[in-house]
């Protein structure tokens, strides 16, 4: 009831009821509902009636009109609203109450604060289905602004991935932006990444060991290298990144390349599978997969699935 917007018709009446009752005079119901903050305005009318012609109107007028007057209020009735419920049913000595009416009027105070436990009771539960009902949804909710936030990472990804198409006479530097992009390309679709990680001599501070970036799918390690040349990456680029392989126990490589592979390489990483799992990769795949707005977990587990299991390193996945 605290938060009642407008008295609802049985509640007005009671309190019609209740509000008349607890007062012997006629002024007395004015002071009243003055004191619970009804506007000058709303009181206006029955105050002069009562002021003049008392004779003509009753308690129960007085407060059904004024009453009347704040339930056609908005926002700026809430307030005495909800204090004249307040004054009721705060209501403990009855002495201003004529004889006859106050065994009535302790009745009808009790009334008014059932309904209002009850109205309580109401909006609590109503309160409660809300939030279990917005704790039900937030999932969802959440779920779809990560995927929108996700697609604008990976259309982010794609303009900057297409704009490097065009820096054929800066081949170093968009050698180096490559690198940033795909990171940037997996982080997009949550994949743990170290990116440009670099290995020192613990004596000489001397680095002695590149890669690419460092990414964690479902647990397991994969290095990644990427190239970016004028023709299919040859043995010469791709025994490196195997070796650090097989320098480390548990780790897995991808090997990303703008032009393809050499036949060599595709034998070679094949052979190497009975020791170390490595998946070839190229651009094009990358490209086709952002546009098809494919998912790229899903399509590097397809690739490592065919490396073990077919023995095929490079499983070309354009479509």
């Amino acid at each position: 009831m605290a938060e009642e917007f407008h008295y609802p018709p049985h509640v007005l009446e009671l309190l019609v009821e209740t509000i008349a009752r607890l007062n012997r005079g006629k002024k007395g119901v004015v002071l009243f509902l003055q004191g619970a903050g009804v506007a000058a305005e709303d009181l206006a009318e029955v105050a002069a009636i009562v002021r003049t012609n008392p004779g003509s109107i009753n308690k129960f007028e007085i407060v059904r009109k004024v009453l009347a007057n704040v339930n056609a209020r908005g926002d700026s009735g809430l307030r005495p609203r909800r204090e004249i419920i307040k004054r009721v049913t705060e209501v403990e000595n009855f002495d201003t109450c004529w004889e006859e009416d106050r065994l009535k009027a302790k009745g009808l105070v009790a009334s008014v604060r059932e309904a209002v436990n009850a109205k309580d009771s109401f909006t609590k539960m109503k309160q409660q289905r809300d939030e279990d009902r917005e704790a039900a949804l937030a999932p969802a909710r959440a779920a779809k602004a990560a995927a929108a936030e996700k697609q604008v990472k990976v259309e982010d990804v794609g303009r900057r991935l297409a704009a490097l198409f065009g820096m054929d006479d800066k081949p170093q530097e968009r050698g180096k932006l490559l690198e940033g992009v795909l990171n940037d390309l997996f982080r997009a679709y949550g994949i743990l990444v170290r990116e440009d990680f670099r290995r020192q001599d613990p004596d000489t501070s001397t680095t002695v060991e590149q890669i690419d970036g460092v990414i964690e799918i479902d647990g397991i390690v994969h290095l990644v290298e990427m190239k970016w040349l004028k023709g299919p990456v040859g043995t010469g680029d791709f025994f490196p990144h195997l070796g650090r392989l097989f320098l480390r126990a548990n780790a897995h490589g991808i090997l990303i390349s703008s032009s393809g592979f050499t036949e060599p390489v595709i034998k070679e990483c094949t052979t190497a599978l009975a020791q170390k799992t490595m998946t070839l990769c190229s651009l094009e795949e990358i490209v086709m997969l952002l546009h098809r707005q494919g998912d790229l977990v899903d399509f590097l587990k397809a690739k490592h699935r065919a490396a073990i299991v077919e023995k095929n390193p490079y499983l070309r996945i354009l479509g």
